[in-house]
């Protein structure tokens, strides 16, 4: 099963030069994640905001990647959690279908996600062909599969956050940098949330790994 989406074409009127694929939150939707995209100025490159593929269970037209209800400590290992490899299988197999859809190849594509949805970013994206991956307020699922590479990632984290504790942060830092990979850290002073401070390191990001966008 496919899984639904919104694209937000460039606001040039050239074809796109690129692809920002953002994964949404336990119990938001791909509408709430189109609202932020609005707000980032890369005219040049288009927006492609999949939802998750199973309802919210306490709240009207959310979605949810997994259930979180059992695992709210973000320290165990939920990697086999059977919601979790359909959403893995679904979205792995969405994304090598995107070119298709969209005529940009992955390797001008960024995948990034806000909580669940930056969660949801590591585990597919460290195994994708990618251009760079945005870890917003993300967390890990559990052990993480070695790759021979690893796109580039940005992570931010707030160190009010209340929902994913910063340390959540640090262990997914520390284990992707003892992995090999680059990361782009930061730390802002904020809740779990993508304030204006955010959208700015995502903008920064985006134009260090596509140029002027």
């Amino acid at each position: 099963m496919s899984l639904h989406s919104i694209v937000i074409p460039p606001k040039s009127p050239q074809p796109p030069q690129g692809s920002i694929v953002v994964l949404h939150g336990w119990g938001a939707n791909a509408q709430d994640v189109a609202f932020l995209c609005s707000l980032l100025e890369l005219p040049r490159l288009q927006f492609v905001l999949p939802d998750a593929p199973f309802p919210h269970p306490y709240g009207i037209g959310g979605k949810m990647w997994y259930d979180l209800s059992d695992n709210l400590s973000f320290d165990s290992d939920v990697t086999q959690q059977p919601d979790l490899l359909t959403s893995r299988r679904q979205l792995t197999d969405w994304l090598k279908n995107l070119e298709s859809q969209t005529g940009v190849p992955l390797s001008r594509t960024i995948l990034g996600g806000f909580s669940q949805g930056g969660a949801m970013t590591i585990d597919v994206g460290l195994s994708l062909p990618l251009a760079g991956l945005m870890v917003l307020s993300g967390y890990l699922h559990g052990q993480v599969k070695p790759e021979t590479a690893y796109p580039p990632i940005l992570m931010v984290h707030g160190r009010q956050d209340p929902v994913v504790p910063l340390q959540a942060a640090h262990i997914a830092k520390d284990r992707l940098t003892r992995l090999g990979a680059t990361i782009q850290y930061r730390e802002l002073d904020m809740g779990h949330e993508i304030s204006p401070l955010v959208l700015e390191q995502m903008q920064q990001f985006v134009r260090q790994i596509f140029g002027e966008a």
